[in-house]
């Protein structure tokens, strides 16, 4: 049987259809296991997009041709079949397959056109055609003129794609489309994706990178400066977000470069572009050695670089992070994708994958869109973190810290912090209101007034209160203090939900093929026979909360009735009193790991269980043996840990890990938006 598959083209150069197949591929992710991704003909053997989407969604991905081999290929059927072998080859692995049409790098856009258009109805494919915005009533024709062309072809039209709509001008686009025969959607142009990153200027120029620290390529380049005045007037000159250009011999210049990043007053930089091939000295070198931008290198003369600088084009790259969010964002608030689901008929999973988990949690919480607050804004990961939160309107966010510095870090970093409030508990007018709370919740515990004045500037504390007060939904903290840190203050202020004996914590374990819950790691360290109860019962319901069929397997170093001893019998009254608290739960117990795992361990030692060998709740007798399990299957399995996740609080606080990514922090605030919205 043949793989569904679409077929995404644009009219001409810079259209945008990469952001279309992005948004398209976010989506399917989310709903399809054996995805593919498929390009007729590529410039070059590494595609930046294959990449792309190979890496982002594990997608299988393949191309035909590399458009020097199309060019010599004759007749131009055989071209045709040399794709559709290619593409043949691809889909018998995959349920479906995105195909992204051919470049327009020629001179005769409309020839190809014509070729995608011949491609899509050599694949069976219908037809996402891409137009770029630009004026209404032209972008209305160049519409009309793709459908005719498709039509003419016999392909089957699936949608048109007005994409760079400018600022101001969407409801004219709309009218301008008015009583379409397919459907066609709205994209407006967005300034982050218009620029091109360093990364995308040094692939333009065959740059060399001297310096790169912290993925500091994927800053946009909004303005280029050439240094070619003396250092007073190039300070003067200078603008947020230049790339500048200037000789490898002027150590002037890159000392004033560096300025920026540590004065308010001078505009920070995206990053440097050294010129005419000499060696940067040494005293140059050691300076620039832990500078926060970029810093490339060509042989070129000042000016032959700077015309290759104004020719490079933005690009979505496979490490662009913050590109990438910029898109999915844009392509998300603009298009129903709900609509877009139910058209191409997408069916929802029996199974949940890694990456359909993510997609899920993103959806979701975009969905409810709560109020979350980060007490760490002196954390670089927190501060990229949060711009690709903002980007896709993921939750609204409220940093702490003092405003100037982390506004000034952000900057140097290059990101966008425009939509979040930055608050400084020191200076904050709800300092006192908090203090005055704090102090009546703490009193009996011997807390003065003084101190509650003083515990409540810790940011900690202070986030802990304006989640308390209903002034922020949720708190995610972590990465730069400990668990206890980040915990304390919530067992003080929000405290456990009613009936629930013990807070406890799961991590989602997300493995190549599936996603577990692991509970408890991180929080209790030796929980009686009742809190193992708690904590299974509190982590089936956050599994079922995330879309995870909750089947619990209460570990022990025995299985069934095989061992005796204080340890095993703690697991078995904790299993007895699951089944009777919740009989409506699957529950298996005492059970080793491979009985839980593995079917046909089970079918030895548990025949008749209905979790042994397809659990994917597994509790641990311990704190110690959950956090070795944990951390052992994260890194011998290269699963992602996403977590730990607190459960049983009256509110959300969420624990980070102090090695953790900027991903697992965008997925955490992710749960915890979830979590506060019920």
């Amino acid at each position: 049987m043949s793989a569904r598959n679409l077929y995404v083209t644009a009219m001409e150069p810079q259209s945008g259809k990469s952001i279309a197949a992005l948004g398209l591929m976010e989506l399917l992710a989310g709903r399809v296991d054996r995805l593919g991704f498929f390009r007729p003909i590529v410039t070059r053997e590494r595609d930046s997009q294959l990449e792309l989407m190979q890496r982002r969604y594990g997608a299988r991905v393949a191309h035909a041709l590399l458009a020097d081999e199309a060019n010599r290929i004759q007749p131009y059927d055989e071209l045709r079949k040399h794709v559709v072998a290619a593409y043949k080859e691809l889909e018998r692995e995959c349920e479906f397959v995105l195909v992204e049409g051919t470049d327009f790098d020629g001179a005769a856009p409309a020839l190809d056109f014509g070729l995608n258009a011949d491609l899509a109805n050599e694949l069976g494919a219908p037809v996402l055609v891409v137009v770029r915005g630009g004026e209404p009533e032209q972008a209305a024709a160049a519409a009309r003129a793709a459908r005719a062309g498709l039509e003419t072809k016999g392909c089957t039209i699936f949608g048109v794609v007005v994409n760079r709509v400018p600022p101001g001008q969407l409801d004219a686009a709309r009218a301008a489309h008015e009583g379409a025969d397919e459907p066609v959607y709205f994209i407006p142009e967005a300034d982050e994706l218009a620029h091109p990153s360093v990364a995308d200027i040094a692939t333009a120029l065959g740059a060399r990178v001297v310096l790169d620290n912290d993925g500091t390529l994927q800053r946009e380049v909004r303005d280029v400066r050439i240094a070619a005045m003396s250092v007073e007037h190039f300070v003067e000159h200078l603008v947020d977000g230049a790339l500048v250009i200037v000789p490898a011999d002027r150590p002037d210049i890159l000392v004033a470069a560096l300025a920026s990043t540590v004065s308010p007053d001078i505009p920070p930089i995206a990053g440097i572009l050294l010129t005419g091939g000499q060696p940067l000295g040494n005293s140059a070198r050691k300076l620039l050695s832990h500078a926060p931008f970029p810093v490339l290198q060509v042989d070129d003369l000042t000016h032959v670089a700077a015309a290759g600088v104004q020719s490079a084009r933005a690009a979505l790259g496979p490490a662009d992070e913050r590109k990438i969010a910029a898109a999915l964002g844009v392509f998300e608030s603009n298009v129903d994708t709900a609509e877009l689901e139910e058209r191409i008929a997408l069916e929802r999973p029996t199974r949940v994958t890694p990456i359909m988990f993510e997609y899920e949690l993103i959806e979701r919480a975009k969905s409810v869109r709560r109020h979350v607050v980060l007490p760490e804004g002196e954390d670089d990961r927190i501060l990229r973190a949060a711009e690709i939160l903002l980007r896709r309107s993921v939750a609204a966010l409220t940093i702490l810290g003092r405003p100037d510095e982390v506004r000034a870090r952000a900057a140097n970093l290059g990101v966008d912090l425009a939509g979040a409030e930055v608050v400084d508990p020191l200076a904050s007018p709800l300092r006192e209101e908090f203090a005055a709370q704090y102090f009546e919740l703490r009193k009996h515990k011997g807390a003065t007034e003084d101190y509650a004045h003083d515990r409540v500037a810790d940011p900690s504390y202070f986030a802990t209160m304006l989640v308390h007060t209903g002034k922020a939904d949720g708190m995610v903290s972590g990465a730069a203090h400990t668990t206890a840190d980040t915990i304390r203050p919530a067992f003080e202020i929000i405290k456990a939900r009613s009936g629930v004996s013990v807070v406890s914590s799961v991590f989602f374990m997300c493995l190549a093929d599936r996603v577990l819950v692991y509970g408890d790691c991180a929080v209790n360290p030796s929980p009686d026979a009742g809190q193992l109860a708690d904590i299974a019962i509190s982590s089936a319901e956050t599994a079922a909360g995330f879309g995870v069929d909750p089947r619990i397997a209460m570990l022990s170093y025995s299985t069934g009735t095989s061992g005796k001893g204080e340890d095993v019998d703690r697991v078995r009254e904790a299993t007895e009193a699951v089944r009777e608290r919740r009989p409506d739960l699957k529950v298996e117990g005492p059970i080793q790991y491979d009985a839980a795992v593995d079917a046909a361990v089970a079918e030895l030692k548990l025949p008749e269980s209905e979790v042994a060998g397809q659990a994917t709740v597994f509790i641990f007798p311990d704190l110690e043996s959950g956090n070795v399990a944990y951390k052992a299957v994260q890194r011998s399995a290269n699963a992602v840990a996403i977590g730990p996740v607190l459960q049983g609080l009256n509110k959300p606080v969420n624990d980070l890990s102090r090695g953790c990514t900027i991903t697992d922090i965008v997925n955490t605030v992710a749960i915890t938006a979830i979590q506060a919205a019920g």
